[in-house]
């Protein structure tokens, strides 16, 4: 569930540079490895990565190790997956969702 070849990690360390300070759309995968709906979520999160590499950053954050970025985002619920426009929070989807609501949510915003 951590960054694989297409998605980055992200960290409440590198989150202004990466996101905020980030052209374009970026979606976040807010996790824990204690999660079981994370771990239904983690692969779909992956393929989109690779689905729409070049034109979406996909990134995970694991909620127990990066608390300062969940708390700011209010993560009350995980999975979350958040949607972030030109470094501006744009769209929030909890739970376990199917493929095809994530990519409407990526159509929606791209």
């Amino acid at each position: 569930m951590a960054g694989s070849g297409k998605t980055i990690e992200i960290t409440d360390g590198n989150f202004a540079s990466v996101v905020e300070d980030g052209g374009g759309l970026t979606m976040i995968d807010f996790w824990a490895a204690w999660c079981g709906p994370c771990r239904l979520v983690a692969p779909i999160v992956e393929q989109l990565a690779t689905d729409y590499e070049g034109r979406l950053r996909v990134g995970t954050l694991d909620v127990d190790v990066n608390q300062q970025i969940a708390t700011r985002f209010n993560i009350r619920s995980i999975p979350s997956i958040l949607f972030f426009k030109d470094g501006k929070h744009v769209d929030t989807v909890v739970g376990a969702v199917p493929r095809s609501l994530l990519e409407r949510k990526i159509q929606e915003h791209l």
